[in-house]
């Protein structure tokens, strides 16, 4: 007689990120040298509190005057010079992962008002069946993050836990947590 064993769970995400979704720019949203360059990093965590290493981060982004390197913006495709507003890092063993970019400016919003800068953040990860999104503010902009629509519609705690930190070396860090204390806001869209 057979013995029957239980399904196998369905396949993540995971491990192929690393196989099927490298991009040839990595974390460099500009080139190295660039006037302005900004460093972003930080580590993706679980709900453990460990690092996770074998995840991906995505971000997007306008350039410094607020405009998307892409056809689809409104006020028409334009970016700055060498700017591609897009970048993709892996996560290291340890869940860190880093972005060379450039500060981007306010957008407008769809009711008239404005956005304060912000990237937006993609995560991909094992265990996960869809990309988590978040974003990442600046620290720099209290006047403007205080009147952002999104960060409006969210508790002052969850505001904080969206807001990079400065670092010593001029540049920020941001970690996102999957789970746990502390977890990152994760927007639905």
């Amino acid at each position: 007689m057979t013995e029957l064993l239980g399904s196998t769970p369905s396949q993540t995400v995971g491990p192929y990120l690393a196989i099927v979704l490298a991009w040839a720019d990595g974390s460099n949203v500009v080139a190295p040298g660039t006037a302005g360059l900004l460093t972003i990093t930080g580590r993706l965590i679980d709900g453990a509190g460990d690092g996770v290493p074998d995840g991906l981060i995505e971000i997007w982004q306008a350039d410094p005057a607020g405009r998307f390197n892409h056809p689809d913006d409104p006020r028409g495709a334009r970016a700055h010079i060498g700017f591609r507003g897009f970048g993709r890092c892996p996560t290291e063993s340890d869940g860190t992962f880093v972005f060379h970019t450039l500060k981007p400016g306010p957008l407008p919003a769809g009711d008239g008002g404005t956005e304060a800068p912000h990237l937006d953040v993609s995560v991909l990860a094992r265990g996960l069946l869809h990309r988590l999104v978040t974003r990442i503010y600046f620290p720099d902009e209290a006047a403007a993050n205080a009147t952002d629509p999104v960060l409006g519609g969210l508790e002052p705690a969850q505001r904080r836990l969206l807001t990079a930190v400065e670092q010593e070396n001029g540049g920020l860090r941001f970690d996102i947590r999957i789970q746990g204390h502390d977890e990152t806001p994760f927007f639905a869209i």
